[in-house]
């Protein structure tokens, strides 16, 4: 049997994909697995060793649909579920299962604060499409898998960052969804333990401001590295803390202890840290979802905004820093050396 994965985007969205990948290949050995992705994003799975096959798609849906309809596949998995992977399906004609995104219930959270959400991961939701083929989770959560070379050491960061660090994800992909940069300057001056920020090229600037509070004590990466390095070093730290964003999920799939930090998005939604057994109630002692509930307007997008729609952005502005401190020094007492 031929099946085709697809999931175009993005980071985290993807690596949540990987317990579908690991639970079909190890249970149904039988089956020959396809994965659809953007070509953007081949470095999150170029290393998985449970894919036969990876499609990446550029700029033009036609041709790829041209070539994976040349693959004969049996079955369709999509956990995208948009137009676009709804063309894929109708090329190639075949028996396809999609993931429920929850829309509805996502609009009543959003819009009327009404929670009609399961407490589940989406984990759950995507395994749900292979339930079909006797396939269950095994509960070994996600899936990461970095290339040797792509693999940093210690001499590709300081002396002071050796003996093990804070990795803090300091990126997102909107405004909403990111800790000011006064507020980690606030929680990082009181913590005491070498910190290293994580993010993309346009992170680099906020990073600056950040790492000007201790030069020696704060390392800047973002934009040093690509994505793989960057995972091997969130791979490498003793504690993650993290708005919500790709690397938060990374650092779930290596089983490190991560603060999340959550703005005008909920975890509620289902996009929260996942290590193979708990739901959104639940985050076996590996972690702790730093939340404003009390607010009324929170959460205002199941993505996100450039700017606070209420422009007082209480949702990150409130969080207390002198409790995220106190749970990452604690953690990091118990985290093995390096």
């Amino acid at each position: 049997m031929k099946i085709l994965i697809i999931r175009f985007s993005s980071i985290g969205d993807i690596v949540l994909t990987t317990p579908v990948i690991r639970c079909l290949k190890k249970q149904r050995p039988d089956i020959e697995l396809h994965y659809l992705t953007k070509h953007s994003f081949e470095p999150v799975l170029v290393n998985n060793p449970y894919i036969d096959r990876l499609h990446l798609l550029k700029d033009n849906l036609p041709e790829i649909t041209e070539t994976l309809q040349k693959e004969n596949f049996d079955q369709i998995i999509d956990l995208h579920h948009n137009l676009r992977t709804l063309k894929v399906k109708r090329a190639l004609n075949k028996p396809s299962y999609s993931f429920n995104k929850l829309n509805v219930q996502k609009w009543l959270l959003v819009n009327l604060k009404i929670n009609t959400m399961p407490p589940q991961s989406i984990v759950e939701r995507y395994l749900a499409t292979v339930k079909h083929l006797g396939v269950k989770n095994d509960g070994l959560g996600l899936d990461y898998f970095i290339p040797k070379e792509k693999e940093v050491t210690t001499k590709d960061l300081p002396m002071s960052h050796w003996a093990g660090y804070v990795g803090c994800v300091i990126g997102g992909s909107y405004t909403t969804k990111k800790l000011p940069v006064e507020k980690w300057k606030e929680l990082i001056a009181q913590i005491q333990y070498p910190i290293l920020l994580l993010g993309g090229a346009s992170d680099r600037e906020e990073g600056e401001r950040i790492a000007a509070l201790d030069p020696v004590k704060i390392y800047n990466s973002c934009g040093k590295f690509d994505l793989n390095e960057s995972a091997s070093l969130v791979k490498n730290a003793k504690t993650i803390v993290s708005n919500d964003t790709g690397l938060m999920h990374v650092a779930a799939a290596f089983q490190k202890p991560i603060l999340s930090l959550w703005g005008n998005t909920s975890p509620e939604m289902g996009m929260f840290p996942y290590f193979g057994s708990n739901d959104v109630n639940n985050i076996v002692l590996r972690g702790f979802m730093l939340e404003n509930q009390s607010l009324s307007c929170h959460p205002c997008s199941k993505i996100g905004y450039d700017r606070c729609p209420k422009r007082h952005f209480k949702c990150m502005n409130d969080l207390d820093m002198t409790h995220a401190a106190a749970l990452v020094t604690e953690w990091n007492k118990k985290a093995p050396a390096n």
